[in-house]
This record gives C-alpha cells, sequence and structure tokens, in this order.
C-alpha cells in the first residue's frame, strides 16, 4: 500500500469521526416514546410509539488498522450504533411520555464528542502532513534527477 493511500484512509476515517461526533452533538435533545421492553409501563406507551418517531440513535466510529495481504497498511472505519441507545429522562410534558413520564433520550456523552473532534482534527492535521511530506520528497527527488 503506498504513502499516499495510507494518509487518505486516515483522512476519511477523520472525516467520518466529524461526521458522526457533529451529528450526535445535533441531536443531543431528540427525545422520543421509550421502546417496549414488556413492562406494564411500557405497555401503555406501546400504542403511543407508532406515532410518534423514535428517539435520536447515536452513533460511534469504530477504527481498525487495515491489513491486506502482503501489504498491510493505512486503517478503516466503520460506523455502528452506540449500546444502549437511550437513556430514560423525565419529560412529563412530552405527549408520547409514558405513564411515568418518562421518554427516550439519546445516549450521547457530549464531553467524549468533543474528545472525538479534537482526535479527528489531530489526525487530519497529521495525516495532511504526510501528504505534504510526501509531496514534498517527490519535488526533491526530480530536481534531483534533472
Amino acid at each position: 500500500m503506498s504513502i499516499l493511500s495510507i494518509a487518505t484512509s486516515g483522512l476519511s476515517a477523520a472525516s467520518l469521526r466529524v461526521n458522526v461526533a457533529a451529528s450526535n452533538i445535533a441531536n443531543i435533545s431528540t427525545t422520543g416514546p421509550l421502546p417496549a421492553s414488556g413492562g406494564s409501563s411500557a405497555s401503555a406507551g406501546a400504542g403511543i410509539a407508532p406515532t410518534f418517531p423514535a428517539a435520536y440513535v447515536p452513533l460511534r466510529v469504530d477504527q481498525v488498522s487495515q491489513s491486506s495481504g502482503s501489504t498491510p497498511g493505512g486503517t478503516v472505519a466503520t460506523v455502528s450504533t452506540v449500546s444502549p441507545s437511550y437513556t430514560a429522562q423525565s419529560d412529563p410534558s412530552a405527549p408520547f411520555a409514558n405513564q411515568d413520564g418518562l421518554v427516550a433520550a439519546p445516549n450521547v456523552d457530549l464531553v467524549s464528542e468533543f474528545a472525538q473532534l479534537v482526535t479527528a482534527k489531530y489526525s487530519f492535521v497529521a495525516n495532511a502532513k504526510v501528504i505534504q511530506a510526501y509531496a514534498e520528497t517527490q519535488d526533491t527527488l526530480l530536481d534531483i534527477k534533472a
């Protein structure tokens, strides 16, 4: 795998990390009815759930090193859902609250999301520097040959 493809895979992973963190932050207060869990209070909300959209399901980025055959290198980032995806939150004024006044709120940790943004920033900068150094080295090699 070439230096450029390794660096661009890092740039793609950093970009995905920013998109996922931004989505989670933007939807942090998007609540919905509690999913039915078989309990007595959940069955009361089961008839309400279809008329209101579910709470936002937060996402996370899983990043692993790419190893394919005899030329490993780079990284692969995939998006998956956070588990558990919601927490019960008290909001008796919500039209979809169950009989106990609870709604489903996305399980988003704001501090963790901002840490993901910082991680993505430095990863993006580091991979961009690799591409810049590669380009400068190529230019120097071409000057030596000329």
